[in-house]
């Protein structure tokens, strides 16, 4: 893999355009938008995502906003799993710590007093479930690679056709 398939999840750019000119290439881009792309524009927020149509359960979508500063917009991305997928990922990881909790209170305290606490066996097994989970998370990170670089494309191409793209640096 060299650097150039290296996408940062979160990454920020300042150019030299206002918010308003960027926020309005992308609604006029997005009216029209290439095979392979959709997306939405709120406010001062835009989202890029593959149309759903082409979706798979581990495709990524762009999250843009964009603050005006002095004589400068600073853009902030980050590519991420669609909200279903993440509250999936956060409802599984919080259940398996809620439960490692209360058995281990339970197990300890047994133990405390003496008693047999085989149910500290579940402890183990919550960890083998968390890896899993992680391990799932990086096998749908690996499928949804060409979609973020997809993703990608479209949002340099977007760049490249406001009037100010001398602006556009390296971070992208």
């Amino acid at each position: 893999m060299s650097a150039l398939d290296i996408i940062r999840p979160r990454f920020q750019q300042e150019v030299l355009c206002s918010a308003e000119q960027l926020i309005e290439r992308f609604r006029t881009y997005l009216k029209s938008p290439p095979e392979g792309v959709d997306g939405v524009v709120l406010g001062d927020h835009v989202v890029l995502r593959i149309p759903v149509g082409e979706q798979h359960y581990w495709s990524p979508q762009l999250s843009l906003t964009f603050e005006q500063q002095e004589e400068q917009t600073l853009i902030r991305g980050l590519y991420g799993p669609r909200s279903s997928v993440w509250l999936m990922f956060v409802f599984l990881y919080s259940t398996l710590g809620a439960i490692s909790l209360f058995v281990s209170i339970t197990g300890f305290s047994q133990l405390s007093l003496g008693i047999a606490a085989p149910v500290l066996w579940v402890l183990p097994v919550a960890g083998v479930l968390a890896l899993l989970l992680f391990f799932s998370a990086k096998a749908g990170e690996r499928l949804g690679r060409a979609e973020m670089h997809r993703l990608r494309g479209c949002l340099l191409d977007i760049l490249a056709e406001v009037p100010c793209r001398e602006a556009i640096g390296k971070v992208l």
